[in-house]
């Protein structure tokens, strides 16, 4: 095992400068950090062998990192900021994420029904294409300290986009296990999968409110911090493994709840001085979270895309930009906002190869294998190729928002 954690370190170490090497050429750091993880992960070198990605101790520690980024979100979710785009956020929101999953779905649904392959297939592909990967996104807002209406819109957005998201796929997921009878998640755990988290973080996040009104002192901030983020998680990790079988919470989610409620509860300066004590912790949350996003994704898929590959990646491009830039513009946000937000929405991989296991178990399951090998070399194939291209676009999208220092 500890020859393990050394490697990974190694690869963490890698990883930096790998991103600092691409900040020389403007592009974002996360790249090198991507690139990083799926070189030296098990489709490639092999310094972090599938064993690394399996065990115990590192899947811990990827838990607390979702988390901790997640916290960060939450913080951007204070009433007296968003109350004035609160309507707006919903809408476009639900223009971009269910525009993508009817757009994905019909296209697929036309091509499956052509070429003979089971119509409800089209449904998988829009369930795993509307869902949006936030750590990309929040990487390069940290890593180009952006402000301005466009990232004001999009970090709140990326967690109502984890609930759509989360709602979306898990009823198509148990629609198709019904149609394939390889067993289902009751429609009645989905609200359990959106709610639960919240409760559970927000409780921590009250009790560490009350802690971190009290208190001006570093050191005490960033321990509450850390016991509240180790807390919460130990707790959802309880619920995920004792307690629900066939579901699983979100990390996410969790930290999100956590950090807003806390962050309706003190001053902005106060705040401010809260994520200023976090933002190493978080900064190296960042980099271990892309380099375990990286890690899994296979760089031969690159050569092999096919037809589907590339309609996904064009077609789940499409969904976002225009189902964003509809709902920003019939709810007249700012200019920027309906020009440039759909750009930033377009990282994907890490939620896709989460949901791609989870549907391949159950059309496996349900004796669909060759659907499941349809399912899996597609999505697979486009989170080598889309994540390379989102995170530039994503870049690129703040950058011609003005929003970039």
């Amino acid at each position: 095992m500890i020859q393990n954690v050394i490697l990974w370190l190694l690869v963490l170490v890698i990883a930096f400068f790998a991103g600092r090497l691409v900040s020389k050429i403007m592009l974002p750091a996360i790249l090198g950090w991507l690139i990083t993880g799926m070189i030296f992960g098990p489709n490639a070198v092999g310094l972090l062998r599938q064993g690394v990605l399996d065990a115990g101790w590192y899947k811990a520690i990827i838990m607390w990192m979702q988390c901790a980024f997640g916290m960060i979100l939450g913080t951007e979710l204070v009433w007296n900021k968003i109350k004035d785009y609160g309507k707006a956020l919903v809408v476009t929101t639900l223009t971009q994420s269910l525009g993508t999953f009817a757009l994905v779905s019909l296209v697929f649904g036309i091509i499956f029904y052509f070429t003979n392959i089971s119509v409800y297939l089209g449904l998988v592909f829009g369930g795993i294409a509307l869902a949006t990967a936030p750590a990309p996104a929040l990487s390069i807002v940290k890593e180009f300290r952006a402000k301005g209406p466009v990232t004001d819109t999009l970090l709140p957005m990326a967690v109502l986009d984890d609930i759509v998201g989360i709602a979306v796929f898990f009823t198509v997921n148990a629609f198709v296990a019904r149609t394939v009878s390889g067993g289902s998640v009751s429609l009645l755990m989905i609200p359990v999968m959106i709610f639960l988290p919240i409760i559970v973080g927000a409780l921590i996040g009250f009790l560490a409110g009350i802690l971190l009104k009290r208190t001006d002192k570093r050191s005490v901030i960033l321990a509450v911090l850390i016991l509240g983020i180790t807390g919460t998680v130990i707790i959802g990790y309880w619920l995920n493994t004792k307690v629900f079988t066939k579901i699983s919470l979100n990390y996410m989610l969790l930290g999100v709840a956590f950090s807003a409620a806390f962050s309706n509860m003190v001053s902005e300066k106060k705040l401010g001085q809260i994520n200023g004590c976090f933002r190493p912790i978080l900064a190296v949350c960042l980099l271990g979270a892309i380099v375990d996003l990286g890690a899994p994704l296979d760089y031969h898929l690159i050569l092999g895309a096919g037809f589907y590959t590339f309609v996904y990646i064009v077609v789940r491009a499409c969904g976002k930009y225009f189902g964003a830039r509809c709902g920003a513009t019939l709810m007249k946000m700012p200019e920027t906002v309906q020009k440039y937000l759909g750009f930033t929405l377009l990282p994907h991989s890490g939620v896709s190869l989460v949901f791609t296991g989870i549907i391949c178990s159950v059309l496996a399951n349900g004796g669909q294998t060759e659907l499941a090998v349809i399912v899996k070399g597609t999505i697979a194939a486009a989170a080598v190729i889309n994540e390379i291209i989102a995170v530039i676009m994503a870049k690129m999208g703040l950058e011609k928002a003005g929003e970039l220092r």
